[in-house]
């Protein structure tokens, strides 16, 4: 499966959710092989494995490179707008209607 978005998940120590970031897949690979994902601004970097394992990356200087992040796959929007427009185009079509005639 290759997801395009991720929810990044950052907690305190306590693991409650502290604030949440979402990511986009980018053309880039991380030092483990794995795609890295960015947010819009290019601030917050992370690759994330198959698995959901997440390695936040430094995206510049004196940046504190965050420990336990959680990765919450996301849907594909392209996908999501493609069924809607695929159900919309099935309840336009007056032929597969009950009651119709050919």
């Amino acid at each position: 499966m290759n997801t395009l978005r991720y929810e990044l998940v950052f907690s305190d120590g306590a693991g409650s959710a502290r604030d949440v970031v979402t990511v986009e897949r980018t053309l880039s690979k991380g030092p483990g092989g794995h795609p890295v994902y960015s947010d819009p601004t290019g601030i917050i970097r992370a690759e994330i494995s198959d698995r959901g394992e997440v390695r936040v990356l430094a995206s510049g200087g004196h940046q504190e490179i965050a420990q336990g992040v959680m990765a919450r796959p996301l849907p594909d929007a392209d996908a999501d707008a493609d069924a809607d427009a695929d159900a919309d185009a099935a309840d336009a079509d007056p032929e597969g209607a009950p009651g119709s005639r050919p």
